[in-house]
């Protein structure tokens, strides 16, 4: 038995959530969010509460059970009061600006990294910090993740671009001989 695809999803007020030929479309303040959903799950919308079954007995519905449910609260969540992700830069002449709609980034290498910013997520930067946010909860992180992957934290002087809050291991450097 799933634990969150047991949970009841409440709606909160001004939340359209409609189910049309296996589309879920979720309609809020911050936007508009639509994901396909396979028939192996039942979603059944009653007033302000969603729940959901597995239709057959199989693995693989209970698997989707679920991750439908945590698709279905992100997906809430996000067009109500949205997702943020920060991180921050370190090391020494490393920068970023926003141009339009690019990240530009310098980070220690012979030229500046460019990194499309796409529609529905916003970045903002401020010195050496780094907000990206947005109602699409995957897009919000894989664009983080995308631009965390141009230069990771090195474990030596921790250089490079890491998300907050994430502890990065520092290693010993070299010994001299005595």
């Amino acid at each position: 038995m799933s634990r969150i695809g047991k949970r009841i999803i409440n709606i909160p007020a001004g939340v359209t959530v409609s189910l049309d030929g296996g589309m879920f479309e979720v309609k809020g303040p911050k936007g508009t969010l639509a994901r396909p959903f396979k028939d192996d799950v039942a979603i059944k919308i009653d007033g302000a509460e969603i729940t959901l079954l597995p239709v057959k007995e199989t693995i693989f519905a209970k698997a989707l059970w679920g991750t439908y449910g945590s698709h279905i609260a992100n997906m809430i969540e996000g067009v109500t009061t949205g997702f943020t992700k920060k991180m921050i830069i370190e090391g020494v002449g490393y920068k970023a600006n926003v141009q339009g709609d690019k990240l530009i980034l310098d980070i220690g290498f012979s030229h500046t990294v460019e990194e499309k910013i796409p529609s529905g997520v916003t970045v903002t930067v401020e010195k050496g910090n780094i907000t990206v946010t947005g109602f699409d909860k995957e897009l919000v992180g894989q664009f983080s993740a995308t631009v965390r992957s141009h230069k990771k934290t090195e474990p030596y002087k921790g250089k490079g671009i890491r998300y907050e809050g994430e502890q990065v291991r520092r290693k010993q450097g070299k010994k001299t001989a005595a």
